[in-house]
């Protein structure tokens, strides 16, 4: 174990974020106002199980404790992580605050594709993506839980996105959202697709599946490799049924995405898929 995953699993989401935030706990999923924009109906969730927070609102950003206490206190990665494994107490090795630094911009990049992607679903322009869901049996709820999202047809468009809300063009490749076309231009990795994020053990989100609504081939396309992203290091779903697994040492090994979502989506707790 890292000493990251170390620090995350010392701390308690919940208790974290409620420090600071007014908190309504009635339900398996904490709800507020979003603590970074003002709004009046709440839009930031709490997910326990998998220690993540997402804002489904404005912000359209979501992250892990540690996240959390970067935008909370506007610190890097570094200082987050320090503050973090205080209240923890744990002594931490400069070398893994480093390296985790270091990829810090490519999560960041990411967890913006991801808001992107599920306003885009959520709009008029995910009508059929919505269809072919609500088809597997998935519906809106379980399609925000689940990280999926449409990244549109057309013009190149999470590219404009990520320039926007300030990720670098070296972080956006790095974590192949973009890539270059002949003429020296930059384009969307996915487009015309449904759009499910993939996050390692840790719930980070280190890359995205996309499955063809157009017909165009191939049918299901991953992040390319790269630094955060090895498909044949990675089992999908891992991040929700590591507890479950470790509890029952118990594993259910599926074939895709949608096969690991669907068994989630009916209580069995730990199933993980293949990426290929």
């Amino acid at each position: 174990m890292s000493q990251v995953d170390e620090v995350k699993r010392a701390l308690d989401i919940v208790q974290v974020v409620g420090e600071t935030v007014d908190l309504d706990t009635r339900s398996r999923t904490p709800k507020a106002n979003c603590p970074f924009h003002a709004e009046r109906t709440p839009s930031f969730v709490l997910f326990p199980d998998s220690q993540s927070w997402r804002c489904f609102g404005a912000c359209s950003t979501g992250g892990d404790v540690i996240s959390f206490i970067m935008k909370r206190d506007d610190i890097d990665f570094r200082e987050a992580l320090q503050r973090a494994a205080k209240s923890a107490g744990i002594e931490l090795d400069n070398r893994e605050s480093e390296r985790r630094a270091a990829a810090s911009p490519l999560i960041d990049a990411n967890e913006i594709a991801l808001g992107y992607f599920w306003t885009q679903l959520r709009s008029a322009a995910g009508n059929d993506a919505q269809e072919y869901l609500a088809g597997r049996g998935i519906d809106m709820d379980a399609a925000r839980r689940r990280d999926m999202g449409l990244a549109p047809s057309g013009m190149d468009t999470l590219t404009g996105h990520l320039k926007t809300s300030n990720i670098s063009g070296k972080a956006a490749a790095g974590a192949g959202l973009v890539v270059q076309s002949a003429d020296g231009g930059w384009r969307d990795m996915f487009k015309g697709r449904l759009t499910i994020a993939i996050r390692d053990a840790e719930g980070r989100v280190v890359g995205f599946g996309g499955r063809s609504l157009d017909g165009s081939e191939p049918k299901y396309l991953n992040t390319s490799r790269t630094e955060l992203f090895d498909k044949s290091r990675i089992l999908y779903g891992l991040n929700w049924a590591e507890k479950n697994i470790r509890s029952t040492r118990i594993v259910v090994v599926v074939e895709g995405y949608m096969d690991g979502i669907a068994a989630h989506e009916h209580g069995f707790e730990n199933v993980v898929a293949s990426m290929g």
